[in-house]
């Protein structure tokens, strides 16, 4: 199952060079690159939150297997859907999954399924790929979509994927996907999206997913990054990072509505 690009062309160059030359103006290789066990990395046009992933993911050791967790747009396909198999296309190269991970994943939860609909029309993982690829060549992914979970739901997708990790003797590096609030002011935005930022780098998963709810914060990954920092803490994630935050306000100067857009680094 080849599974093909839907957002090339929209969210960033579908042409292979084009794609390259701009994941290179905002990936700026750093000297200072670290470990990681996991990431929270913004998924819109690359216009706008270009600059930060780039940012994010320049910073990281990328290694050879990555899984993505990322927020269900669609409502298509099983409530956590893990595509268990096949290759993922970009403009730049292709990208195969990491079977034996998904596979597992899916033994080990009754909520996660081996569901490949999900991800079909979804854009939050793929305009993840150009990067992870741009840094990593011999990556392989396991390709997670969740759709909206009580707060215990998500510790057992986070049991499930640390029980996975910790039999494998090699690297493995956990990214959410997610922008920050929503069409609000670029005031209200900062101040939200500090209240969720705030809860994730003090490392507190619980904390994270309810004050999105209480602050009616419009943060569309904010069960994939509840997920990602559970299972960081279980892996023995010390300390949190903001690599940076802007808002498309930033960008095209319009800062009545704007969408908010942060990485973080944990390890």
């Amino acid at each position: 199952m080849i599974r093909k690009p839907v957002v090339a062309n929209q969210f960033y160059p579908g042409n292979p060079l084009s794609l390259l030359n701009m994941v290179k103006k905002f990936a700026i290789v750093t000297e200072n690159k670290q470990d990681a066990i996991a990431v929270v990395s913004p998924h819109a046009g690359y216009i706008y939150s270009g600059e930060v992933a780039g940012m994010t993911f320049a910073n990281v050791n990328i290694p050879e297997t990555v899984i993505i967790l990322c927020p269900n747009h669609t409502g298509y396909g099983e409530k956590v859907s893990v595509m268990a198999a096949g290759n993922w296309e970009i403009p730049i190269g292709n990208i195969p999954v990491e079977s034996e991970i998904a596979k597992e994943l899916i033994t080990l939860s009754p909520i996660i399924s081996d569901d490949s609909m999900s991800h079909k029309y979804e854009h939050s993982i793929e305009v993840q790929l150009p990067f992870l690829y741009f840094f990593q060549k011999n990556i392989s992914i396991v390709p997670i979509s969740v759709m909206h979970l009580s707060y215990t739901e998500c510790e057992q997708v986070a049991e499930a994927l640390v029980t996975t990790i910790k039999k494998k003797s090699k690297k493995i590096l956990l990214v959410a996907s997610s922008d920050m609030n929503h069409y609000e002011s670029h005031e209200t935005t900062l101040k939200k999206d500090q209240i969720a930022i705030d809860a994730l780098l003090n490392l507190n998963p619980q904390k994270l997913y309810n004050e999105v709810m209480k602050n009616d914060i419009s943060m569309c990954g904010v069960v994939p990054s509840t997920i990602a920092l559970a299972a960081a803490l279980k892996l023995g994630a010390k300390n949190a990072k903001l690599i940076a935050h802007k808002t498309s306000g930033d960008v095209n100067k319009d800062f009545s509505h704007v969408v908010g857009y942060a990485g973080i680094i944990i390890n």
